[in-house]
């Protein structure tokens, strides 16, 4: 019996365990071996091979459908001894026996960056997660993330102007959540990066799977940025799991009226870098990263808007909110002038209005 099957085979065994899983791979190092032994095990461990010679045909016909059914889906399963299952995951405490992979399993080989934070951000928390996912996309990083609402799909929608992005779900492989991301889910296929699970096909989404899945974005990146988390959030619960693992935490600042800052202030308190641009990320991860803060500085410059009123405008602003009048007076325009810049400005997404004031947000 290859690894394969037997990896596929234990799942179809009813009433196992997470945690039997685990205890079988530490003791015998594969599912193939646990099956051929003959050894006389504690009742935990010996309950599914004896389950298994005693429906030996039935197990077999459906094994036999479910690999037709994976194969048909593009989902792989990768137990512990699997060479594409990742290395650093593989090092956490109570890492997943077997994970579900839709897509391209080798994505799972790349350095990899998880980006997360609220379900509830702000314009400019989007527009952060966007910009910074994809400036470490473009430096060779896979951008990791929940595929929630909010920063985590941000995340990943920055990461697919530039490179691959990984998808960690609480459901099955199979099972969209939210639906409203369908198009990015196919994204995400479509662009060779990875849908992950240690849920099996068809898991619906419970709040209980959540916590399990947050482990595991946290286990397959190098480092973790949190771009907006309130006080209490599953944000926080993620990052401080990534300390415990020994991971980097990144927390971007904001003010101090933006409820979902507080959560990253709590986190820079405890320990996490104080990131307010990509190379703040650099130098704690610089040997990983292909893309040095110089050639940072140069997109930033590249992607600087053209029109000189724009221009003008935009470095004006600085990054304190800002009404007309007191733009007028600072940069002595002309205010339709003023007006029509910061329309377009707002339009290519460089500034946010908040209600008259203006805000730059990159």
């Amino acid at each position: 019996m290859t690894e394969q099957e037997a990896t596929l085979l234990i799942t179809l065994i009813p009433g196992v365990k997470p945690a039997t899983l685990g205890e079988i791979c530490r003791q015998f190092g594969s599912f193939a071996d646990y099956f051929a032994d003959p050894g006389a095990l504690p009742e935990e461990l010996a309950a599914p091979r004896r389950y298994f010679r005693q429906h030996a045909a039935q197990l077999g016909d459906q094994l036999e459908r479910e690999q037709e059914n994976l194969s048909r889906q593009g989902i792989a399963l990768l137990s512990m001894v699997d060479e594409r299952y990742p290395v650093l995951l593989r090092e956490i405490y109570r890492p997943p026996a077997i994970l579900y992979v839709r897509g391209n399993p080798d994505a799972l080989a790349l350095p990899q960056i998880a980006v997360v934070g609220s379900r509830r951000a702000s314009r400019s928390g989007i527009q952060q997660a966007e910009n910074f996912a994809a400036a470490l996309a473009r430096s060779g990083f896979a951008v990791t993330s929940g595929m929630a609402l909010g920063v985590d799909g941000a995340a990943h929608r920055g990461a697919l102007k530039s490179g691959k992005t990984i998808a960690v779900l609480g459901s099955g492989v199979d099972v969209v959540y939210p639906r409203q991301h369908r198009q990015l889910y196919d994204d995400i296929l479509a662009a060779g990066g990875a849908i992950v699970s240690e849920f099996p096909p068809g898991a619906e989404p419970l709040r209980h799977h959540f916590p399990q899945r947050n482990r595991i974005i946290s286990g397959l990146a190098l480092g973790i940025l949190i771009v907006e988390a309130a006080a209490q959030s599953g944000s926080l619960i993620t990052a401080r799991l990534a300390m415990e693992q020994g991971r980097e935490v990144f927390a971007i600042p904001g003010s101090i009226q933006n409820p979902m800052a507080r959560g990253c202030h709590q986190l820079i308190r405890e320990g996490a870098v104080l990131t307010e641009t990509l190379d703040d990320i650099v130098s704690q991860l610089g040997g990983f990263l292909s893309l040095k803060a110089q050639e940072a500085e140069s997109t930033e410059d590249a992607c600087a808007p053209e029109d000189e009123n724009e221009k003008k405008i935009l470095h004006g602003l600085g990054f304190d909110p800002l009404d007309v009048d007191t733009l007028q007076q600072l940069l002595e325009m002309d205010v339709a002038d003023i007006t029509v810049a910061l329309v377009n400005l707002e339009l290519q997404g460089y500034i946010e209005n908040l209600g008259g004031v203006y805000q730059r947000i990159k």
